[in-house]
Protein backbone atom coordinates (compact mmCIF):
# COMPACT_ATOMS: atom_id res chain seq x y z
CA UNK A 1 0.00 0.00 0.00
CA UNK A 2 1.52 2.77 -1.38
CA UNK A 3 0.80 5.83 1.28
CA UNK A 4 1.19 9.81 0.88
CA UNK A 5 1.68 12.83 2.48
CA UNK A 6 0.43 15.88 1.68
CA UNK A 7 2.19 18.89 2.16
CA UNK A 8 0.29 22.28 3.55
CA UNK A 9 0.17 24.63 0.69
CA UNK A 10 2.55 27.69 1.32
CA UNK A 11 0.74 30.80 2.39
CA UNK A 12 2.07 34.17 0.53
CA UNK A 13 2.27 37.43 2.35
CA UNK A 14 0.82 38.55 -1.36
CA UNK A 15 -1.68 35.81 -2.03
CA UNK A 16 -2.03 37.76 -5.40
CA UNK A 17 1.65 36.29 -5.95
CA UNK A 18 1.00 32.64 -6.24
CA UNK A 19 -1.01 32.19 -9.44
CA UNK A 20 2.27 34.10 -10.99
CA UNK A 21 4.69 31.86 -9.09
CA UNK A 22 2.59 29.00 -10.11
CA UNK A 23 2.54 30.35 -14.19
CA UNK A 24 6.39 30.69 -13.51
CA UNK A 25 7.22 27.77 -12.44
CA UNK A 26 7.39 25.52 -15.23
CA UNK A 27 9.10 28.15 -17.30
CA UNK A 28 11.55 28.89 -15.12
CA UNK A 29 12.55 25.16 -14.84
CA UNK A 30 12.58 24.90 -18.71
CA UNK A 31 15.25 27.85 -18.78
CA UNK A 32 17.49 26.44 -16.24
CA UNK A 33 17.30 23.13 -17.77
CA UNK A 34 17.89 24.54 -21.58
CA UNK A 35 20.56 26.84 -20.10
CA UNK A 36 22.41 24.04 -18.03
CA UNK A 37 21.95 21.96 -21.66
CA UNK A 38 23.62 24.86 -23.32
CA UNK A 39 26.76 25.38 -21.38
CA UNK A 40 27.36 21.84 -21.31
CA UNK A 41 27.56 21.81 -24.86
CA UNK A 42 29.92 24.85 -25.55
CA UNK A 43 31.92 23.24 -23.15
CA UNK A 44 32.12 20.50 -24.48
CA UNK A 45 32.48 21.73 -28.30
CA UNK A 46 36.06 21.74 -27.91
CA UNK A 47 36.26 18.39 -26.41
CA UNK A 48 34.26 16.74 -29.11
CA UNK A 49 36.81 18.48 -31.81
CA UNK A 50 39.87 16.83 -29.78
CA UNK A 51 38.47 13.67 -28.37
CA UNK A 52 42.03 12.62 -27.23
CA UNK A 53 42.90 16.39 -25.85
CA UNK A 54 41.96 15.34 -21.87
CA UNK A 55 43.74 12.01 -22.19
CA UNK A 56 46.32 13.22 -20.26
CA UNK A 57 44.46 15.17 -17.78
CA UNK A 58 42.22 12.20 -17.18
CA UNK A 59 44.70 9.90 -16.61
CA UNK A 60 46.10 12.11 -13.77
CA UNK A 61 42.94 11.78 -12.10
CA UNK A 62 43.57 8.16 -11.75
CA UNK A 63 41.10 7.44 -14.82
CA UNK A 64 43.33 5.72 -16.84
CA UNK A 65 43.33 4.84 -19.74
CA UNK A 66 42.94 8.49 -20.74
CA UNK A 67 42.04 7.05 -24.79
CA UNK A 68 38.97 5.49 -23.12
CA UNK A 69 38.14 8.41 -20.54
CA UNK A 70 38.62 11.26 -22.49
CA UNK A 71 36.34 10.61 -25.53
CA UNK A 72 33.85 9.78 -23.16
CA UNK A 73 33.99 13.10 -21.42
CA UNK A 74 33.61 14.81 -24.21
CA UNK A 75 30.25 12.46 -25.14
CA UNK A 76 28.76 13.12 -21.98
CA UNK A 77 29.55 16.99 -22.22
CA UNK A 78 28.60 17.24 -25.66
CA UNK A 79 25.37 15.10 -26.21
CA UNK A 80 24.29 15.42 -22.30
CA UNK A 81 23.70 19.03 -22.84
CA UNK A 82 21.94 18.68 -26.45
CA UNK A 83 19.68 15.70 -24.63
CA UNK A 84 18.93 17.96 -21.60
CA UNK A 85 18.36 21.35 -24.53
CA UNK A 86 15.70 18.98 -25.66
CA UNK A 87 14.65 17.17 -22.38
CA UNK A 88 15.02 13.93 -24.02
CA UNK A 89 16.07 11.35 -21.34
CA UNK A 90 16.61 14.27 -19.21
CA UNK A 91 17.00 12.18 -15.87
CA UNK A 92 20.05 10.01 -17.56
CA UNK A 93 21.58 12.91 -19.09
CA UNK A 94 21.45 15.05 -15.86
CA UNK A 95 23.03 12.10 -13.81
CA UNK A 96 25.49 11.57 -16.25
CA UNK A 97 26.39 14.74 -16.64
CA UNK A 98 26.55 15.09 -12.60
CA UNK A 99 29.07 12.74 -12.45
CA UNK A 100 31.50 14.49 -14.65
CA UNK A 101 30.70 17.28 -12.10
CA UNK A 102 31.23 16.01 -9.72
CA UNK A 103 34.62 14.38 -10.57
CA UNK A 104 35.65 18.08 -11.44
CA UNK A 105 34.47 18.89 -8.30
CA UNK A 106 37.48 16.71 -7.20
CA UNK A 107 39.87 17.47 -9.42
CA UNK A 108 39.65 21.30 -7.75
CA UNK A 109 39.53 20.36 -4.46
CA UNK A 110 41.59 17.66 -4.09
CA UNK A 111 43.77 16.79 -7.15
CA UNK A 112 44.58 21.15 -7.73
CA UNK A 113 44.20 21.71 -3.98
CA UNK A 114 42.30 25.02 -4.79
CA UNK A 115 39.77 23.93 -2.24
CA UNK A 116 36.35 25.40 -2.27
CA UNK A 117 37.30 28.18 -4.69
CA UNK A 118 38.25 25.96 -7.70
CA UNK A 119 35.19 23.82 -6.87
CA UNK A 120 32.43 26.31 -6.41
CA UNK A 121 31.20 26.12 -10.10
CA UNK A 122 31.24 22.46 -10.29
CA UNK A 123 29.34 22.15 -6.65
CA UNK A 124 26.74 24.73 -8.27
CA UNK A 125 26.60 23.18 -11.86
CA UNK A 126 26.32 19.46 -9.90
CA UNK A 127 23.30 20.76 -8.09
CA UNK A 128 21.69 22.22 -10.89
CA UNK A 129 22.08 18.77 -12.96
CA UNK A 130 20.46 16.80 -9.62
CA UNK A 131 17.58 18.81 -9.75
CA UNK A 132 17.11 17.72 -12.90
CA UNK A 133 17.71 13.97 -11.81
CA UNK A 134 15.10 14.23 -9.32
CA UNK A 135 12.68 16.08 -11.39
CA UNK A 136 13.23 14.83 -14.67
CA UNK A 137 12.36 17.60 -17.70
CA UNK A 138 9.01 19.36 -16.83
CA UNK A 139 5.92 19.53 -19.58
CA UNK A 140 8.20 21.63 -21.93
CA UNK A 141 9.84 18.64 -22.33
CA UNK A 142 10.42 15.87 -25.04
CA UNK A 143 10.17 13.49 -22.42
CA UNK A 144 6.15 15.08 -21.53
CA UNK A 145 5.82 15.18 -25.52
CA UNK A 146 6.28 11.32 -25.49
CA UNK A 147 5.13 10.63 -22.56
CA UNK A 148 7.68 8.88 -21.02
CA UNK A 149 10.38 9.46 -18.55
CA UNK A 150 13.19 7.00 -17.76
Amino acid sequence: MTETISQPQPRFIVPALASIYAAGKPISETLMRVFAGAALVVHGWPKINDPMGMAGMVEGLGFVPGVFWSPLLAMTEFFGGILLILGLLTRPAAFATMIVLLVTVYAHWIAMDQGWAGAELSILWSTILFYFVMHGGNRFSVDAMIGRQF
